[in-house]
């Protein structure tokens, strides 16, 4: 009768731990999450980045590695925003390598759906297509929750994002819709509108982006939805010709974009973009100027300095999280000894555990070293292309593959202006005369002409050939 009652006792004992672990666990992930989400909104860069670590050292200490993937995909997500990819792809194989022995349907969902985006990013779409359904096959098998209707909601708002690429509007649509039913915040609202804007049904985009900008003011919260919701008004009162309403809106988008942009720091481009455009239709030339110049000044300044912070950032997380790490396999390694000390093959085992993390870190820095040089080529096509188009972004972006080119340009002749500078980034790339005289819509002779001045100001040999001169300054 005693060994009855002992047995009932152990077992009760267990089952109570065992649902205190679970308690935690779904404690961890929901409270966690939802945290990460509003600071993401917000654009509170500072906060998500010490929320995430104060969770990985909780997670840590209850040996949860599950909860250390969500950190690792949260600060992948942030870095996506900032078009910081390098840094996302480390962050994504570190949360992928714990999740690969997991079973948990939330932690999937949340993985596939945040990396479907990263390679959305990367214009890769058809692997964005196929990870978003992964995301969607794995979040139908978790138990009803509020943070499976959050997770559900993007999943269903990336799917329509990509069914839009692949030119399959109704369907998009459809997931569009879905995505409505569970959002409170007015982004599906505001995505339906954008959408059905692109296809010129004016009053139907109307009617969802009022939608969409009562939700946001009834908030009373200045962020990231805010900030598309007061994009996309402003781009409707363009198409209108609604100009005095138009600049009323792209003007508080500027607001919160100034309060965000330490996460949504790509915004500011459009807005900025957009506001050209404004001017250039009311044919205030001025402040067309003003705003394509103050979108390139404040994207050179502000951007580089905010990545090399951010890269600080998810350094020392990474090398705090790997520390941890290590320490966390010191004590199994030691506890294996003690166990195993009378074992010969504990140094075979020793070796093995070593020779699989130099595989691995072998592994990771060829993967970021192809990661790195797909990036480098599809930037090298992107300026190009906006070259062909005579883009009023392709300086800026030029700027960002060879930093250095406009500085010793400069250096030379302080005094030229934005146009020869533009006009030097060209035969950079090499481009004809011919081909530029097409492109920048003048004649050939006057391209010629330009090439003579450029030569002069910078003091060009004549016996030196003019792309040489130039490939030897990056």
């Amino acid at each position: 009768m005693k060994h009855i009652f002992l047995s009932i006792v152990i077992i009760m004992l267990v089952s109570c731990n065992q649902h205190s672990k679970d308690e935690f666990k779904r404690e961890f992930d929901a409270s966690l999450l939802k945290q990460n989400e509003k600071f993401r909104l917000e654009g509170e860069y500072d906060s998500l980045v010490n929320l995430n670590k104060r969770y990985y050292k909780q997670a840590e200490k209850a040996n949860y590695e599950e909860g250390k993937a969500l950190c690792y995909i949260n600060l992948a997500e942030v870095n996506i925003s900032l078009e910081n990819y390098q840094k996302s792809q480390i962050l994504f194989d570190n949360a992928k390598e714990i999740l690969d022995h997991s079973e948990n349907a939330i932690h999937k969902a949340r993985f596939y759906n945040a990396y479907g985006r990263f390679n959305m990013e990367l214009r890769r779409l058809d692997k964005a297509f196929e990870y978003n359904k992964e995301a969607l096959r794995w979040i139908k098998q978790s138990k009803n929750s509020e943070l499976k209707n959050n997770i559900l909601f993007n999943v269903y708002l990336r799917e329509a994002t990509y069914l839009i690429e692949k030119k399959q509007p109704q369907k998009a649509l459809e997931y569009f819709q879905k995505a409505r039913k569970l959002d409170d915040t007015g982004l599906a609202d505001c995505a339906i509108s954008d959408y059905i804007y692109m296809y010129k049904k004016m009053d139907s985009a109307y009617k969802y982006i009022m939608m969409a900008y009562d939700i946001t003011n009834a908030r009373g919260v200045k962020d990231g939805v805010a900030l598309y919701t007061s994009t996309i008004l402003g781009e409707y009162y363009i198409a209108d010709k609604q100009y005095d309403k138009a600049e009323k809106a792209l003007m508080e988008a500027l607001e919160i974009d100034d309060k965000t942009k330490r996460i949504y720091a790509y915004y500011t481009k459009y807005i900025y973009n957009d506001l050209r455009i404004l001017y250039e239709q009311e044919g205030n030339k001025e402040k067309a100027y003003f705003y394509l110049k103050a979108y390139t000044d404040a994207k050179n300044r502000t951007n580089t300095a905010l990545l090399k912070t951010i890269n600080q950032d998810m350094e020392s997380f990474i090398a705090e999280a790997k520390e941890d790490s290590e320490k966390h396999k010191d004590k199994i390694h030691w506890v294996i000894f003690l166990s195993l000390a009378v074992f010969s093959f504990l140094g075979i085992y020793a070796w093995r555990i070593i020779n699989s993390l130099r595989k691995r870190k072998r592994d990771l820095r060829l993967e970021s070293e192809e990661l790195r040089s797909r990036m480098d080529t599809k930037k090298q096509e992107e300026i190009m292309a906006l070259a062909r188009k005579n883009d009023p972004e392709f300086l800026a972006r030029f700027k960002e593959i060879y930093p250095e080119f406009i500085d010793r340009l400069l250096k030379i002749n302080p005094e030229l202006e934005i146009s020869e500078l533009t006009f030097c980034a060209m035969l950079k790339l090499h481009f004809t005369s011919k081909e530029i005289a097409n492109y920048t819509l003048v004649q050939h002779r006057t391209v010629q002409q330009k090439k003579y001045r450029i030569r002069k100001k910078l003091n060009i040999p004549a016996e030196a050939d003019t792309y040489q001169f130039f490939d030897s300054l990056s």
